[in-house]
């Protein structure tokens, strides 16, 4: 038996699976995660069992990273079979609830016609009784909407979908894209059948800090003894460096890559959007890390419900230090805006508040605002997403824009008019985007045409689009952010620029423009820490 105290290795890293595939927030509600096994997952391996010669050449060419091809090299053919027949057999009620709604869908399309919608409700599946409103809107469009919280009350909300997988990452390349390649067994990896929600995560990755009792977790996490020695490896003896907490009597803020900021105050913290590297190896580009962050986070802050913004794999390693999530509110059951609030709930985050547009959180000295986002949703109706107002001291005022398209400049205008002024501006430029077919093709009721999905892009603001909010919020300091640039990110955006790339093009010329108004800017990379 083994009493000593261990620590956590920094660069131990949980992977939050469903089925086996890399969980993101459509994948926890039980409609869009129905969708996405039938038309997502189920397709993507039927097809690498058909031609996974096929998939092996798509995945070798750069243009087509992201796609979806399976990266198994062609091989372990046999393995995809099995994990689908058995998502299949397992998930047979979610394949039903995913028929259901098609079929629910095309059938108000074709019956209702402006007349009472009350007597079709004995039409509607019977699975999906008790958990649908049907309505019109005000052009006499027919629609539904999901009585989500009773879902995730269901059978449809199974949590032995749900599992983790621990493993030590050595290197910013390490792991290929993730949503287009199921996980399966590996010699370096240990999958662990739990829910998100349970405890022993927290228990875990306080270990990053606070060393515990190896035997005791080992014994909770179930670890088979065929893998107790790469287990053991997981731990060391060696504490970590001691965080230095901010002492200032202003504010810090630290980027962390992509759209991950820490705003700090010596009374309070703020993390923007958490998507955090490992360390514990070497590399090539400095970075803050999980080292760096208070033990105690006080606020998380969600600006919109996309994969990268929600990443579970950081958020459940930070969950024990998180005192409240603030996530922009959903659109009350909508098929492609499930509610981040109830799926955040359902992991094991017990205090989340949601904000409508110009809805604050008032706390003493801080006070957090929800600002109107634009853009980026492929004009669908999705209600989940917001910039983000900090207000410090009623003296230093932030704003993260994220991938916010500045399509209407009046509505800014509007909020200027309530706000004023701002500090500093965090704007992000991934301004080409992927087509809306790349993210909610599985909750389409048919396949867009291709010209139409083009035209409708994940995109946010260029130089011009951006320009205008300089111009109208006057921030002393503008930050480029957002654009996956950092190599630790390719594994969830698969985005790889060149210097031709309009994005990049696009952040330069609204860096120049900025200096040239005497703005201090920067399209930020790696780290970087601002005192003010």
């Amino acid at each position: 038996m083994d009493n000593k105290q261990y620590y956590l290795k920094p660069n131990v890293a949980i992977e939050a699976l469903c089925d086996r595939w890399y969980a993101w927030s459509h994948l926890i509600s039980p409609a869009t995660a129905a969708m996405n096994i039938k038309e997502r997952h189920l397709k993507i391996m039927n097809s690498y069992v058909k031609n996974p010669k096929i998939h092996a050449a798509a995945v070798a060419k750069p243009e087509m990273l992201g796609g979806p091809f399976i990266n198994y090299d062609g091989g372990r053919v046999d393995e995809i079979k099995s994990l689908a027949d058995k998502i299949v057999e397992k998930r047979a009620n979610l394949l039903k609830l995913a028929d259901a709604i098609n079929e629910l869908n095309n059938f108000l399309q074709s019956q209702a016609k402006g007349h009472s919608l009350d007597p079709l409700y004995l039409k509607v599946p019977e699975i999906l009784k008790g958990y649908v409103e049907l309505y019109y809107d005000l052009n006499d469009q027919v629609n539904f909407r999901f009585f989500e919280a009773l879902l995730y009350k269901s059978e449809f909300y199974d949590e032995t979908i749900q599992s983790i997988a621990l493993q030590l990452v050595n290197s910013d390349k390490q792991r290929s894209f993730v949503l287009s390649t199921p996980r399966l067994d590996d010699k370096n990896i240990i999958h662990v059948d739990i829910p998100f929600r349970h405890k022993v995560i927290d228990q875990l990755f306080k270990m990053k800090r606070v060393p515990g009792n190896y035997e005791e977790i080992k014994d909770v996490l179930q670890v088979k003894p065929d893998q107790e020695k790469l287990f053991k490896e997981f731990f060391t003896l060696d504490s970590p460096k001691v965080y230095e907490p901010y002492t200032g009597h202003g504010i810090r803020t630290r980027y962390f890559g992509h759209a991950c900021v820490l705003v700090e105050t010596n009374e309070i913290s703020m993390l923007v959007d958490p998507v955090i590297s490992y360390d514990g190896y070497e590399n090539e580009v400095p970075r803050y890390t999980c080292a760096h962050l208070p033990d105690q986070i006080d606020y998380v802050l969600i600006t919109h419900n996309h994969q990268d913004h929600v990443l579970l794999e950081t958020l459940l390693q930070l969950r024990h230090k998180i005192k409240n999530v603030v996530v922009p509110s959903s659109g009350k059951g909508n098929l492609q805006d499930p509610s981040l609030k109830l799926m955040f709930k359902n992991i094991g985050f017990n205090n989340v508040i949601a904000l409508d547009d110009m809805e604050s959180v008032e706390l003493d000295k801080c006070t957090i605002t929800a600002l109107p986002f634009l853009g980026e949703h492929s004009d669908l109706d999705v209600r989940s997403k917001m910039c983000i107002h900090v207000n410090l001291h009623n003296k230093y005022r932030v704003i993260f824009v994220a991938d916010s398209k500045n399509v209407e400049q009046k509505l800014y205008e509007k909020v200027h008019d309530v706000m004023g002024d701002i500090d500093v501006l965090f704007l992000g430029m991934e301004c080409d985007g992927a087509p809306l077919s790349w993210l909610y093709g599985p909750l389409l009721p048919k396949k867009m045409d291709r010209d139409k999905d083009q035209s409708r892009r994940l995109a946010g603001s260029d130089c011009d689009e951006g320009m205008k909010l300089v111009n109208l919020f006057k921030p002393k300091h503008v930050f480029v952010y957002a654009m996956g640039l950092e190599p630790w990110l390719e594994f969830i955006s698969s985005i790889k620029y060149t210097n031709e790339s309009r994005p990049i093009v696009e952040s330069n010329r609204l860096v120049e423009e900025c200096k040239a108004k005497g703005i201090d800017a920067e399209r930020l990379f790696g780290e970087k820490t601002i005192e003010y």
